[in-house]
């Protein structure tokens, strides 16, 4: 089935705020029961050999799928050098692999991120915007919402002359319950600054990234 795309901005209005979920946290015993009760609501018994350290280990991975409540993703974007004999031209990270949940269903997003700024008189290590996708992957997520908190973040931190986010994601909220439409992919982008007021600039980008709209 061939892969269905549709590329539009996002807004981003109260795209970074949002409180901490760390305020009101429950104790991981409190964690490790509440998984207890979901394999009792399923049908099956926690007490049994194969679920007995199911709490544990589902505890265990969420701390991990949901790293990003402890990370500043602003943090990780002020440490940048200046010295860049006159580069003037964009950057650009393409084919960042992530894997997000889904903030309806709490399932997967699998996908891709392609960021990219126009530089004003500073760049920033590439890694850091891998890192700045990761840390907002790892929360319970809208794709819309996602896209608009990098390249918000990315703008406020770096003031560039202008960024770009187009991210392609496999829901699968939508693949695997629902309407059961594999193969579909949801496509986002935010362009701030120059990408947004300049179609050259833009289109520039998408080419790069190789989207099929660059034309």
């Amino acid at each position: 089935m061939p892969k269905k795309t549709s590329l539009a901005p996002v807004s981003i209005s109260s795209a970074v705020t949002r409180p901490s979920p760390k305020d009101n946290r429950p104790s991981r015993a409190e964690a490790e029961a509440a998984v207890r009760t979901l394999l009792r609501w399923a049908g099956d018994d926690p007490d049994r050999e194969g679920l007995r350290a199911t709490p544990d280990r589902v505890v265990r991975s969420y701390e991990e799928f949901f790293s990003g409540y402890d990370q500043d993703p602003e943090e990780i974007l002020t440490r940048t050098f200046e010295e860049i004999a006159g580069y003037d031209d964009m950057v650009v990270l393409r084919g960042i692999r992530f894997e997000s949940y889904c903030e309806h269903h709490m399932v997967p997003i699998i996908g891709v991120a392609h960021i990219g700024y126009l530089p004003r008189n500073r760049v920033v290590g590439i890694s850091k915007l891998a890192r700045v996708l990761e840390i907002f992957s790892k929360r319970l997520q809208i794709q819309e919402k996602m896209t608009a908190e990098i390249a918000v973040t990315i703008d406020r931190v770096l003031n560039p002359q202008g960024v770009a986010v187009v991210i392609e994601g496999e829901h699968q909220c939508m693949t695997t319950r629902g309407v059961h439409r594999p193969g579909v992919n949801m496509v986002t982008s935010q362009m701030m600054g120059v990408f947004r007021e300049n179609e050259a600039t833009r289109k520039e980008f998408l080419s790069i990234i190789g989207h099929r709209n660059a034309s």
